[in-house]
């Protein structure tokens, strides 16, 4: 009976045993034919946009990534080096043709020889990050390159993971570079692997910012797009191209995939505005920073006080047609950036004292749309409100930037004196909620010259008139300094956008442009990557420092206390379970 009994449950066992077996074979095969993963964190940490995924199987050569995160460096690197790995790994799942290896640049022990491998990585467009690491026997230097090389065909492309700015900590760093890694990565695939850069145009010719005003945002465009300064001249062709077809049909091309008009402070022709409203009816996109008022602090420099006034650059009616009226007024706002002011002398030094000056509101996000999502606040300069006009066409309005709860408005003409400084605010004068002012427009807009123009007009071939537009969208910013970079004092030179050299603190101003381009140029995709948010959850380094035996007793002794006792319970019920 007894052996009978062990017969069939070794016979059950073998059952059991060849049944695991084959469900593991059959699921094994299925999985090399049906590709399935599954992210079970909370903010999908793992899971690529479906924007990646796209550009990942559209390419057909390989992407190689030279990672140079190899080596003995803090675990704060360590992790970085971590989520880079898993990443592209990541890529390698929906894509064949991505590759890449991981490098110790400081691997050999000849110092010359490391040296010249550091200077190659200078040549490349790298820069590495130095640390003062502390150890038993003192401190120590210690050079890490948080960098990689991408390479696709007869391109390359240097690439920095590691994210730093002004005020932040090394873990906050780490943190942004984690959540930014996706992007990066994915943003070198496609700019190496596309035909061609988009064409991006800075107008001028009506007083705009010249090329030194926004020499840092240029240059930051220009690694991504073809960035130039177009002068319309009342030209039909500046903006877009015509080409005769075989039919005698004429074909109407842009010229460019987004325009930017940066603070124009002379008026529009009728014949330039046309051209740039038949460029929106044909596609065309546009990126507008618009002062409604003129005011400047370079008039507060020789006197106490001036005076803002409207500023007529002819533009109104085409705001109002495609859906927007910007106001003639400046907002002050209690949550305002600083400004130096010299309030004496002492022992031949000059006295520097910082004021918060209400006509340089800070502005936040006023939607959840990407193109503001998790950026810093941005810094404006004399900005005014925009209000959404109802009209016939079908188009979104979105806003996108807004002062704060605590504001003010004060219209055109506006009586502006650093006076106000000397007292305390008046909390009653700043009771005003909230302005907006930009706002992201989409959709299909009418012509401002719809029902105005002749009919020979209206039937040329030639200049091909369109009434109403293709889905296409624009960016309105009442703002035209929030593109403007300031310049080194006494040196001269353009600071980067959005860094303020008095108070050494970099606002948003730079992510929300080089987002608004994107937005404009690449559509909603890759800024959705750029601005998802990772949690990284840190450890407490205190806790760890103070407690560490603790936790060392419990990683070490606690999983040995807890097999030995399961062992101890097992051999208990078999030995019960056989003894019956």
């Amino acid at each position: 009976m007894m052996k009978n009994e062990r017969k069939n449950l070794k016979k059950n066992q073998l059952i059991s045993f060849g049944i695991t077996l084959t469900i593991i074979i059959v699921v094994n095969i299925i999985a090399s034919f049906v590709y399935t993963r599954f992210d079970l964190t909370s903010e999908k940490r793992y899971t690529l946009s479906d924007t990646s995924k796209e550009i990942l199987r559209n390419l057909d050569d390989y992407v190689y990534f030279r990672v140079y995160l190899e080596g003995e460096f803090p675990a704060g690197f360590k992790k970085l080096r971590k989520e880079t790995k898993e990443m592209l790994d990541e890529f390698r799942a929906y894509s064949k043709f991505v590759d890449y290896e991981f490098i110790n640049p400081s691997e050999s022990n000849d110092a010359a020889e490391r040296n010249e491998t550091y200077k190659l990585l200078y040549q490349s467009g790298l820069n590495p990050t130095e640390l003062a690491i502390k150890t038993n026997a003192g401190a120590q230097q210690l050079v890490i390159w948080p960098c990689a090389l991408v390479s696709y065909q007869e391109k390359e492309k240097p690439l920095d993971l590691l994210d730093t700015g002004v005020g932040e900590s090394s873990s906050q760093a780490l943190n942004n570079s984690a959540q930014n890694l996706e992007y990066k990565l994915i943003s070198a695939i496609k700019e190496l692997s596309q035909e061609r850069k988009s064409n991006i145009a800075f107008i001028e010719g009506h007083g705009e910012l010249n090329e030194n005003e926004v020499y840092d945002i240029t240059r930051t465009l220009q690694k991504k797009y073809n960035v130039k300064r177009v002068t319309l001249d009342e030209q039909i062709t500046a903006l877009n191209s015509r080409t005769e077809t075989k039919d005698s049909s004429i074909v109407i091309n842009s010229n460019y995939d987004a325009i930017i008009i940066a603070k124009p402070t002379k008026p529009f022709s009728e014949k330039d505005k046309f051209i740039i409203d038949q460029y929106v009816m044909h596609g065309g996109k546009v990126l507008w920073l618009i002062d409604p008022v003129s005011a400047t602090m370079d008039s507060l420099q020789t006197s106490e006080s001036t005076i803002g006034n409207a500023l007529d650059i002819n533009l109104d009616d085409m705001f109002f047609k495609y859906g927007l009226r910007l106001n003639k007024n400046l907002l002050l706002d209690l949550n305002s950036a600083k400004i130096a002011l010299r309030t004496g002398q002492m022992g031949g030094q000059a006295q520097i004292e910082y004021f918060n000056w209400y006509y340089f509101p800070l502005l936040n996000a006023a939607s959840d749309n990407s193109i503001v999502k998790n950026i810093n606040p941005l810094k404006a300069d004399f900005v005014s409100s925009i209000d959404p006009v109802i009209s016939d066409s079908d188009v979104q309005k979105i806003p996108l930037l807004k002062t704060s709860n605590y504001t003010n408005i004060a219209a055109a003409p506006a009586y502006i004196t650093l006076g106000m400084l000397r007292q305390a605010p008046d909390q009653r004068m700043f009771s005003q909620k909230s302005q907006n002012v930009a706002y992201l427009l989409k959709g299909e807009f009418e012509s401002l010259y719809s029902n105005r123009m002749t009919s020979e007009i209206v039937e040329s071939k030639e200049i091909g008139f369109k009434t109403s537009s293709e889905p296409t969208s624009m960016i309105v910013v009442a703002d035209g300094d929030l593109i403007r970079n300031q310049f080194h004092i006494p040196k001269g030179y353009p600071l980067p956008l959005g860094f303020d050299q008095y108070t050494q603190i970099t606002y948003g101003n730079k992510d929300f442009i080089e987002n608004a381009v994107s937005y404009l140029v690449d559509g909603e995709g890759l800024i959705e990557v750029r601005n998802r948010e990772l949690k990284i959850r840190l450890l407490d380094a205190n806790k760890i420092n103070n407690d560490a035996l603790i936790w060392q007793v419990v990683n070490v002794l606690l999983p040995s206390v807890v097999v030995i006792i399961f062992g101890i319970v097992l051999a208990i019920i078999r030995k019960r379970r056989f003894t019956k």
